[in-house]
């Protein structure tokens, strides 16, 4: 997993309100992985109660923001759609929510229900083969899904371009693509104009 995934996971959770422990400082090479070693990010919510969280399986902060404990694992090959075919063929996306890994996030966490969260790069187009893919997810015991679009696009919105993020690189680059223009809003906006047009009129 990139270290820039994991660091833009970390800041949309720290935004949401959460805290945030990474419990492995070490890269796992001459071996494969042991299930709990896939867990990337444990976070805490002190804000949210002792609730069911969402059904649905895409989160948004909307959802996220209902849970009180997660598992989190990010997955960061930004260069393809995490399709059916791809889930079906890599069965290690899921091996966090195995017993042991389960084991260690409940011991970490604290006695009450754990949200098992994936972080995934982009699903694919098609609305079929996406609910195709969320479901495969599912069946494989993961309670939410986060794409990094998403969390990027609520990033990009909770950046103020009059504050100076100089503690958060990442926000600090936000905030400077907003403040010259080079990142536009998620909705479109007919007949607004950008801060530069108004500085020359």
């Amino acid at each position: 997993m990139s270290a820039l995934s994991e660091w833009i996971v970390r800041e949309y959770f720290e935004t949401q309100g959460f805290l945030v422990r990474q419990p492995w400082k070490y890269l796992v090479s001459a071996r494969p992985k042991q299930a709990e070693e896939e867990i990337d990010l444990l976070v805490v919510n002190p804000n949210a109660g002792e609730k069911d969280w969402p059904k649905d399986l895409l989160w948004g902060s909307a959802e996220i923001r209902q849970v009180a404990r997660a598992v989190v694992s990010v997955r960061g090959a930004h260069t393809e759609r995490f399709s059916p075919t791809l889930i079906t063929t890599s069965p290690e996306i899921a091996r966090f929510v195995d017993s042991a890994a389960a084991r260690m996030g409940k011991r970490e966490l604290g006695p009450g229900p754990v949200a098992r969260v994936l972080c995934l790069p982009d699903l694919p187009a098609s609305r079929a083969l996406q609910t195709q893919a969320l479901d495969l997810l599912k069946e494989r015991g993961i309670d939410g899904v986060l794409l990094f679009r998403t969390m990027l696009l609520e990033l990009a919105a909770h950046v103020d371009v009059q504050k100076n993020y100089e503690k958060s690189d990442l926000l600090q680059l936000l905030r400077l693509l907003k403040n010259y223009d080079l990142l536009k809003d998620a909705q479109l906006e007919l007949f607004k104009k950008s801060r530069r047009d108004r500085k020359t009129e």
